[in-house]
């Protein structure tokens, strides 16, 4: 994310429908491989509407932080503009919440990775997986990030080709080009096999449909590098259309041919899909390479996750040691303390390996909302609204609100809601603590200087000027 908005001004410019790509290939990743498992398992065949529902919003989070980064371009983006909307305050608990977000987030793909790795070692907890690629993937960011842009880019070459696989061999096996199948296929028709969970089961996947577009924060920090940074809008609108419209194709195609009751948050509904005797190599290839996509968001991730506690640091709203660097290159101790986050997501695997999934993602997703939140709300401050503006923040809001509450009717979500609240209240009561204290520190120091004037407009004239004539004295001594 901070990389992203401290590039220097001579990088190369983007069309906008290169933006568009890059957003496709760097949004997709394990909250859509195998969060989208967990969202069907809660909400049935009908969870395709939420999908489309969260592209909207999703897009309405990406046009208002667009226009600002047009309007108002600032290193750090929307932490940026939360401070200058609301105050310090904002800053400061804008860049935590993405933090915590970010962290929750690696810890979500962690546990997916831990799980796509099961596939071929059932026998091996979760927990000695999560630990390896977290190791991994810290020795990654420690040594710099020198070429991992172009890994990136190979990547999401990757990513896009899994889905346009899957795509291909999911209408080559419905339509019996392709035998063996391990499920009957079964379109849902009634209102009872579209719905099997009703409206409540519905609202509470609602959450996991918009954590499928996470990373679009990014994404509208990048729209500063366009040749026509007017045409934000275009990208956004084309990557989120392809998106939605990939992600219902291929979640309505996973429906058709797996039925609902196979469904588990421990197995990716895409590998699920093409199970088929004729095709036993297919999932193990598929499964390798969900490895190598979740893998490199992770990474991802965790350079953005970085970035943002150093910049925290040096601004003041992170203790200043986080800032520092070991031998001037390595991020040491800011790594150090999001290793201890990790640890801490690697001891739920070893404590709670069959719902760490949920729970982390709940409240991954949780606090990625309360950042888009924050987006919007700063948005209806800075920029110029018209009256369809102001329409398309409202529907941003109430979908994200309705995303938000929906956890609270699931008992896999609802533990997730309430450790995302535990986190608000953490960062709520250190912002207090931290702007009292500048406060503080800031009334010191305009009092010393109120005191520092004040005795010097007491001093009389003839001890002023016996200052002024040794100072001149002083001078003409030199020149002698």
């Amino acid at each position: 994310m901070s990389q992203a908005s401290g590039k220097s001004s001579d990088e190369k410019k983007l069309k906008w429908w290169q933006l568009s790509l890059l957003g496709v290939a760097g949004t997709i990743g394990t909250g859509y491989f195998l969060g989208s498992s967990l969202a069907i398992t809660i909400g049935g065949p009908a969870v395709v509407i939420v999908y489309a529902l969260a592209a909207l919003g999703t897009y309405v989070v990406f046009d208002a932080l667009a226009r600002m980064t047009s309007d108002h371009p600032e290193q750090g983006s929307f932490r940026s503009y939360a401070k200058k909307a609301f105050g310090a305050w904002a800053g400061f608990a804008s860049g935590w919440v993405y933090w915590f977000s970010e962290l929750l987030i690696m810890g979500s793909q962690l546990t997916a990775l831990s799980i796509f790795s099961r596939f071929w070692f059932p026998s091996v907890p979760l927990w000695i997986f999560a630990a390896g690629y977290g190791i991994v993937g810290l020795c990654i960011v420690f040594f710099g990030n020198k070429g991992f842009d172009r890994v990136e880019n190979v990547l999401a070459v990757i990513k896009i080709a899994a889905i346009i696989m899957f795509l291909v061999l999911a209408v080559a096996l419905l339509a019996g080009w392709i035998g063996g199948t391990k499920y009957a296929h079964k379109v849902p028709m009634d209102m009872a096999s579209i719905f099997p969970k009703g409206a409540v089961g519905l609202w509470s996947a609602f959450l996991f449909a918009f954590y499928a577009y996470g990373g679009i924060e990014v994404l509208g920090i990048m729209s500063y590098r366009l040749e026509k940074p007017e045409d934000a809008p275009k990208a956004g609108k084309v990557m989120l259309i392809s998106l939605s419209a990939v992600y219902v194709v291929s979640i309505g195609l996973a429906l058709t041919m797996v039925p609902l009751s196979a469904f588990n948050p421990k197995e990716s509904p895409f590998v699920l899909a093409l199970s088929s005797d004729h095709l036993a190599f297919v999932p193990h290839l598929f499964n390798g390479v969900l490895i190598v996509a979740g893998f490199s968001t992770m990474t991802a991730s965790l350079y953005a996750v970085t970035s943002m506690m150093i910049t925290l640091a040096q601004e003041g709203d992170a203790p200043k040691l986080f800032s520092q660097k070991w031998k001037k290159k390595y991020p040491l101790f800011a790594l150090c303390l999001i290793g201890c986050g990790l640890i801490g997501t690697i001891i739920m695997s070893l404590l709670l390996p069959g719902k760490v999934y949920e729970y982390v993602t709940t409240a991954a997703g949780l606090m990625l909302m309360y950042n888009w939140l924050f987006i919007l709300l700063s948005s209806g401050r800075l920029l110029k609204s018209r009256t369809i503006d102001v329409i398309k923040r409202w529907t941003g809001l109430v979908l994200i609100s309705t995303a938000i509450t929906g956890t609270l009717f699931h008992g896999l979500s609802r533990p997730g809601f309430f450790i995302s609240l535990l986190l608000i209240s953490l960062i709520a009561l250190s912002d207090i603590i931290v702007q009292r204290k500048r406060k503080k520190t800031s009334s010191a120091a305009s009092t010393e200087q109120d005191e520092q004037k004040e005795q010097a407009d007491e001093s009389s004239p003839s001890e002023r000027a016996a200052f002024h004539i040794t100072g001149i004295r002083k001078q003409r001594n030199k020149i002698k």
